[in-house]
């Protein structure tokens, strides 16, 4: 079988399941694994699926179905480690902040357990790392526990947001269309938009593999956002298109 025909069936196998294992790739194509693992990252850097742990996800993949907490841990570990270190350096003490939900505010609670601030969130994966803090004064909204996400949501949720404000805010999404912020949950969505539009300054933390990108619900417009930190690997056409929107500051 020729490359580019492979190419071919690989991108067709991973559009028709969603995510698809190297394992099973090998299996219906009797190809290598190492062959199989290039060809994989030569199509994540063309934009053609996104490369996951042990396979490959589909581009389009989270607008039909969520992916597990889990499952997210997986995608882009290390540019969104890069992401969060650079977000908490504009993290100061004294600092009342809201944590958002998601896999990239969970890591970025990995660097604030030194700091002396105030943090609300409705992201129960980050408060079980804070509340090991002997300086971060944690406060969890309580709502309805959404087991996929870990995420905190609903009337409990909303109506204790909007009685607080924040200096600053840190939230992620599932991706970003022009103007809109975009995930798969509506309340979700929902407890966001309230604390960003109680917060002085809005950050939002995204890979590169969100841009261009939409799910389900539009919670909130890029043009009220402050700032967007993102990689080092956004695309130089993609970061000026986003920058006609809001303030980008790459790793």
């Amino acid at each position: 079988m020729l490359k580019r025909e492979r190419l071919h069936k690989i991108v067709e196998m991973v559009n028709t399941q969603g995510i698809i294992t190297v394992n099973e790739i090998i299996n219906k194509l009797d190809v290598s694994d190492m062959t199989i693992r290039r060809d994989l990252d030569e199509l994540d850097k063309a934009g053609k699926i996104v490369r996951i742990h042990g396979g490959a996800q589909s581009m389009s993949y989270s607008i039909n179905q969520e992916l597990s907490h889990s499952e997210k841990q997986e995608l882009q570990i290390e540019e969104k480690r890069k992401i969060v270190q650079l977000a908490s350096t504009y993290i100061n003490d004294g600092d009342t902040i809201f944590l958002g939900p998601g896999t990239t505010i969970e890591l970025l609670a990995h660097f604030l357990i030194n700091k002396r601030i105030r943090i609300v969130t409705n992201n129960y994966p980050a408060f079980e790392i804070l509340k090991q803090s002997d300086s971060v004064n944690i406060i969890l909204t309580g709502g309805d526990f959404r087991k996929n996400t870990g995420a905190l949501v609903g009337p409990i949720t909303n109506a204790n947001l909007k009685r607080i404000n924040f200096t600053k805010s840190f939230i992620s999404a599932n991706g970003i269309h022009n103007e809109s912020i975009c995930t798969y949950n509506i309340e979700e969505g929902e407890a966001q938009e309230i604390a960003l539009n109680n917060s002085r300054t809005k950050y939002l933390l995204l890979d590169n593999k969100k841009l261009n990108k939409d799910d389900f619900y539009v919670f909130y417009n890029l043009h009220d956002i402050d700032y967007l930190i993102t990689d080092h690997s956004i695309n130089k056409d993609v970061k000026i298109h986003y920058e006609q929107y809001v303030n980008i500051i790459v790793t």
